[in-house]
């Protein structure tokens, strides 16, 4: 048996997560995408300020550099492409977010290996902005929320020691 899948059928024998640890490892990562948001904010408006500088773009009477990013639908779908950046770079590359480490979570998939680009790809498109979690109350046997059967992956709890690890390149 190699290191990989020996590994990996370790990280499948994890237990699943509950919808209260879900929440609160949510909760934290809101924190953190909050100040994401912030800097991505703060860079747009940087780019705004650019091309009125260069006179790329004319503000009307009264508007702001804000109100002119506001304005655009274009900056709602920047945010939104961060902020999906920030959840699926952390899911493919460790399964872990800056909450889903402080709670000691882990995306994988069934087996315990790590998320593939197309699962990443497809559990953000299904999570609902973290509403997909709810499903766990009522599927109170798998634990799985909307975005896990849809993906092909879990979300389960790790032992102190298994959390220890940061990139599981092992697997």
């Amino acid at each position: 048996m190699t290191t990989n899948s020996s590994t990996a059928s370790v990280h499948a024998g994890f237990p699943s997560a509950g919808f209260w640890r879900r929440v609160a490892s949510w909760i934290y990562d809101l924190l953190v995408a909050v100040a994401i948001i912030m800097l991505a904010t703060a860079l747009a408006l940087g780019f705004a300020a650019l091309l009125t500088t260069f006179g790329w773009v004319t503000l009307t009477e009264g508007e702001d550099h804000a109100a002119w990013l506001n304005r655009s639908p274009l900056f709602g779908i920047y945010i939104v492409v961060v902020v999906a950046l920030f959840f699926g770079w952390f899911w493919w590359r460790s399964g872990q977010t800056l909450g889903m480490r402080a709670w000691r979570l882990k995306v994988q998939q069934r087996n315990g290996q790590r998320l593939t680009p197309k699962q990443t790809f497809v559990r953000l498109l299904t999570s609902g902005f973290g509403l997909g979690n709810l499903w766990v109350l009522v599927d109170r046997k798998n634990r799985r929320a909307w975005h896990d059967y849809a993906a092909g992956t879990e979300l389960v709890v790790l032992s102190k020691d298994a959390n220890q690890l940061y990139y599981w390149r092992e697997l």
